[in-house]
């Protein structure tokens, strides 16, 4: 399965510090999942599965990978499209200025 596509929706909401965007990634040209959230934590930026909250308030995901190193394609090809994005954002800013 290759990762053919990443969109992002970037959080502009002063309020959400450590969520800094939602992604979309598509499989093959064929399947996509929707929902994962780029978090800024502790230990540096990671990618978080779409979840959903359970009655008792625990948070199940609902489509995650099952290896490790398909996680680890899906996390690297996301924080890379973000830092993209950001560097994208800094040249806008740079020439509106």
């Amino acid at each position: 399965m290759k990762i053919t596509d990443v969109r992002l929706r970037a959080v502009k909401n002063e309020n959400e510090l450590k969520l800094k965007a939602y992604a979309d990634v598509t499989f093959d040209e064929c399947f996509v999942i929707h929902g994962l959230k780029i978090i800024d934590g502790q230990k540096g930026m990671f990618v978080a599965m779409p979840s959903r909250k359970m009655p008792d308030g625990e948070y199940k995901d609902i489509a995650h990978p099952i290896t490790p190193e398909l996680r680890k394609e899906i996390t690297d090809s996301v924080i890379a499209r973000y830092n993209e994005m950001d560097l994208e954002e800094e040249a806008v800013e740079a020439v509106e200025e």
